[in-house]
Order: C-alpha cells, then structure tokens, then sequence
C-alpha cells in the first residue's frame, strides 16, 4: 500500500512541477507549486516524519507561495510587458536541461542507499528530545541571534518612522534657493 501512495504521489508532484513550468499564467502556476509542496508534504508523512511535513506546509505552502502570490499580483505579469524568447533561447535551455539529467542520473546510479528505521526518526517527541538533549547550546544560540535580528529590524523600522520630512513652506523653499546662488557665485 505504501509502495502504490508513493508512486502516485511522486506521479502528482512530477506532474505538478511540469505544470508549474509550462503554465502560461503566473497565478497558475503558483497554484501547481502549491499542489507539488503538499505531495512532497505527503512525501514526509509516508517516511513517518510528521513534524517535518507540518513545518513544510507552514513555510512553504502558507508564507512562501502568499509571498509569491503578492509579487506575481504587484508585478502584472502579462504578454505584452513580457518579451518573448529566442528559438536559440529555448534549445539552449533545452540542451542545458538535458546534461543537467544526464550528470544527475550519473550521480545517484553511483550512489549508494541506506535503510534506517524511520519508526524512531521524524516524530516530534524523538526530534524534541534531541533538539532540547544534545543540542541545547546551539538551539538557544540560534534563538538569540534571531532575537537580535528580530528586535534590530524592529528598531530600523521605528528609527525611519520617527524622521519626518521637513514641511515645504514656499518662503523656506525661496530662502533654500537664495543660499544655493550666492554660495554658487562665490
């Protein structure tokens, strides 16, 4: 049964990768990316790595694509502004793409695999108990530096609230350019 999920579900996301490449609209084409996120997600969940598919669907799927989603919709992608490829363009990409698989499928023929037993390896409690056991130090370290850049972006921003713009009043203007000519003539 697992064997027929994972070769339907690898079916899914190869389908759903062709699709985000080869759709014409921007906006659908994020929406296969989703779909191809939450197979690779399924993925996780078959290797018995719950925690690991949430935080996938979380980052990728909720906060990455809503990013994507408000550049595509900022940007007004359409045909016009978007300037159409050279046939040397498109056999070039075709070309690289082709020794890209080739070095890829040489790779891995090489490799070489290893079972491990996936009972004990992606749940929560087991990543929680290594995560807070073995490498407390680290784990903390991180959290302080990203309390450090949290709270320096938050000062950077309130710093650029604070500067105001000096008010354009039309006899300090005047006053402005009366200065700019007699230091210019001297």
């Amino acid at each position: 049964m697992t064997l027929y999920a994972f070769y339907f579900l690898s079916f899914l996301a190869v389908m759903g990768a062709l699709m985000v490449v080869f759709s014409r609209n921007p906006v659908t084409s994020v929406i296969f990316l989703v779909m191809t996120f939450f197979t690779i997600a399924c993925h996780y969940m078959l290797l018995n790595a719950q925690f690991l598919a949430a935080v996938h669907v979380i980052v990728y799927a909720g906060a990455i694509m809503v990013l994507f989603l408000y550049v595509i919709m900022l940007l007004n992608l359409n045909e016009a502004v978007e300037k159409q490829k050279t046939l040397l363009l498109k056999v070039a990409a075709i070309v690289t793409g082709g020794l890209f698989m080739i070095v890829l499928s040489a790779a891995l023929r090489t490799a070489e695999t290893s079972y491990i037993d996936t009972s004990v390896v992606g749940s929560a409690r087991n990543l929680g108990k290594v995560l807070l056991n073995e490498y407390l130090l680290p784990f903390e370290a991180v959290s302080l530096l990203l309390l450090a850049a949290m709270t320096g972006a938050i000062m950077l921003a309130r710093s650029r609230k604070r500067i105001k713009p000096a008010p354009n009043v039309v006899g300090m203007t005047h006053e402005r350019e009366q200065t700019k000519t007699v230091v210019h003539e001297q």
